[in-house]
């Protein structure tokens, strides 16, 4: 008994010393992590209920309850959390209606602007704390005018109207979800010359189709009283406060600044239901419209009027100062605590946000208990990781942008990467989008987690398969949290999520039931996200050379370059200052590679050992700065908050990602204007991004000229 007790505490004190003296490779927990043993789909279920259990706009108590629950669970998990609080201008319906009259001698129909609890609603008992449907950040007012339907409300569908002879001034404009985010339809109906704007959800593009299509609670597909609501500010951020932080007690522009800033609409608008839309339509007259603009199988023959329905619509909001919390939790770095490697999700949502954002959420909340689990086995991260629960995403990207603006130059400075996840699981399907330095990275990661919908295969495998376009998608939306950290101060980004766009977004139908019913059953997917963001964060947190690769991004901005040279190629543009700029990035790009080559190679000859920690820290800090580089001070003409001369928003599309959008944005205005100042200024644009591109090929070649 007594030798039998002996060799039992010599094998454990054996391997405490292995352990002490020769600690697993960091390899050993990233397998680890990413192992059945350490995951739990129960988990993220019982997270996900109870963050929806009530609807939590921001604002809300209820939203700040749920701040609570991710602040214990942080807590619980032994990561130093903390809420950080901003007071920002918030907007509520304070009163709204909406009648329709189909002739003069016919009475006006009255809509209700009601969502209808179906049988069995497990959420009926708290249905009414839902938000009544409203747009943020609508102007307050009441306008009557002929109604004309507008498609999509792109530029390009009021080009059409106008070749049709159709004039939109002074008519109430109805437009379908679909295409561009909801700002944009309202921002291009105003230029048009519409004195307002109604937006529903059509039975095409979000009710299965029409004919005996079949939606929630029995089918994933929004029901016809179903209203998808949204903000329709075209900023970011606190309007009050633009470029600076919403901190206590600080410097706020009037109500009057920001409605003259260009980033709210100047006319009412109001979201409705795909059954109201559907009774406005049958009571518009005129020319037919386009076949790409008609409805589902069995909707009535889409006109475009104006009229003869003329409908009444108004709107009065409410704005407050409301305190909203961002949830941080801190794992710090042992080796490299000043350098951050940040995941971020928001938690408030519309109304239940089943999938956005609470998908994320439950996510965020897996990632960090498995963590925990790495850390008790003896895992101790090189840089630190920041995990990051924002608040009011869904008015204006604001909880985020607050704390960028706040900490704006130490993030400059330390942020290596900043990975967001935004609706985790809507479907079957994973999709990724970053920037293209993270590009092998998040291939790699994927080759290395099962897919959670065949086993036999790998995430990268069902990837490759499933994507007819580019792989990667990129950043250049403002759709989500990672927009301040990539557009405004130049962080390396990606974003990722399994399923695309779902039926039921933004309406008091995206619930636990819908998730569990459609989204994600078994909740194998929602851990198959958590595998994947947190395998990427824990190889940028660990590797001694940080995972980036420029030359994929070198070779993505020549082909974007090549695409818009040949749009315009008879413009008497020359796009030969960017080649130029992209080849030196290219060979700065190979240059840093073979450089950190030469480091590993060099480590085990005993002389180099002392100064390969200098070495590694000074090619990591050029790797982790070029993408600052991509940046300009003055920004993006008439919009400078936006820095990123390579990826932000289109200026009629706040969702559409493009590359170089000053660029993008000048051709435009050109094509319109068609005058040679308006040409010059898209050959300026092109020189500006040309020296921001050698910008980074000399921060990735780290010598001075």
């Amino acid at each position: 008994m007594l030798k039998t007790t002996g060799a039992t505490f010599l094998a454990i004190a054996t391997s405490f010393f292995i352990l002490l003296f020769y600690p697993p490779p960091k390899s050993y927990y990233h397998s680890l992590f990413i192992s059945s043993s350490l995951s739990d789909n129960a988990s993220i279920s019982h997270h996900l209920r109870t963050l929806t259990r009530r609807p939590h706009v921001a604002g809300s108590q209820a939203n700040a309850e749920a701040a609570s629950y991710v602040l214990s669970t942080l807590s619980a998990c032994n990561i130093k959390a903390h809420i950080v609080s901003y007071d920002v201008l918030l907007t509520y319906p304070y009163s709204r209606s909406l009648t329709l009259t189909p002739s003069p001698s016919e009475p006006p129909i009255t809509f209700d602007l009601k969502q209808e609890i179906y049988e069995g609603d497990p959420y009926a008992d708290v249905a009414d704390e839902v938000l009544p449907t409203n747009h943020a950040y609508a102007k307050s007012g009441s306008v009557v005018g002929p109604v004309v339907y507008v498609n999509y409300g792109r530029v390009e569908d009021y080009g059409t109207l106008k070749e049709m002879g159709v004039n939109v001034t002074g008519t109430v404009v109805l437009a379908r979800y679909g295409e561009i985010y909801r700002g944009d339809i309202v921002m291009n109906a105003f230029e048009a010359g519409a004195i307002g704007a109604l937006v529903y959800t059509d039975r095409k593009d979000y009710g299965g189709g029409g004919g005996d299509a079949k939606w929630f609670p029995d089918d994933k597909w929004m029901p016809p009283s179903g209203i998808q609501v949204g903000t329709v500010y075209n900023g970011s951020g606190d309007p009050t406060t633009p470029g600076w932080a919403s901190s206590e007690g600080c410097e706020r522009v009037s109500i009057e600044e920001v409605e003259s800033s260009g980033d709210v609409p100047l006319i009412p608008s109001m979201p409705i239901s795909g059954a109201d839309g559907e009774t406005i339509l049958r009571l518009i007259g005129g020319q037919i419209a386009k076949d790409n603009w008609q409805g589902s199988i069995d909707a009535p023959t889409y006109r475009v009027g104006p009229g003869p329905g003329v409908v009444n619509l108004e709107y009065n909001g409410k704005q407050v100062i409301a305190t909203i919390q961002n949830v941080m939790g801190v794992i710090e770095g042992v080796e490299e605590p000043d350098r951050f490697v940040i995941l971020g999700n928001h938690r408030d949502a519309w109304t239940f946000g089943a999938v956005d954002p609470n998908s994320g959420t439950a996510a965020l909340l897996e990632v960090a208990q498995r963590l925990q689990k790495l850390q008790r086995s003896g895992w101790k991260p090189r840089r630190t990781i920041i995990l990051c629960n924002w608040d009011a995403e869904e008015y204006g990207l604001t909880g985020s942008t607050e704390w960028v603006e706040e900490n704006r130059d130490l993030l400059a400075s330390r942020a290596v990467a900043y990975l967001n996840v935004d609706c985790a699981v809507s479907g079957a399907g994973f999709h990724a989008s970053g920037t293209p330095q993270l590009d092998d990275l998040l291939k790699q990661a994927a080759q290395q987690v099962q897919d959670p919908d065949n086993s036999s295969q790998t995430i990268y495998e069902q990837w490759i398969q499933s994507t007819e376009s580019s792989l990667i998608g990129r950043l250049g939306g403002a759709g989500s949290d990672y927009a301040a950290f990539l557009q405004h101060i130049g962080v390396p980004a990606a974003d990722m999520r399994f399923g695309a766009e779902y039926p039921v977004y933004h309406s008091m139908y995206d619930d636990y039931t819908w998730m569990e019913k459609f989204g994600d059953p078994m909740f194998h997917r929602n851990v198959a996200v958590a595998s994947v963001w947190g395998l990427v964060a824990l190889r940028l947190a660990d590797e001694e050379f940080l995972p980036f690769n420029y030359h994929s991004y070198a070779l993505e901005l020549q082909k974007r370059a090549e695409d818009l040279e040949n749009e315009i190629s008879d413009k008497g543009i020359t796009f030969s200052p960017l080649f130029k700029s992209i080849e030196e990035l290219s060979k700065a790009a190979r240059k840093i590679n073979n450089q950190k080559k030469e480091i590993k190679e060099a480590k085990g000859w005993t002389s180099m050992r002392r100064n390969d920690h200098v070495k590694v820290r000074e090619l990591n800090d050029r790797l982790m700065m070029a993408e600052r580089a991509f940046t300009d001070r003055d920004g993006l003409l008439r919009r400078p908050w936006y820095k990123h001369l390579i990826y932000a928003p289109s200026r009629h599309n706040d969702y559409g990602s493009t590359s170089f959008p000053g660029i993008d944005d000048a051709i435009e205005n050109a094509k319109n204007l068609n005058t040679a100042e308006s040409w010059h200024v898209v050959q300026h644009e092109v020189w500006r991004v040309a020296r921001a591109v050698k910008h980074a090929s000399l921060v990735l070649d780290g010598k001075l000229t």
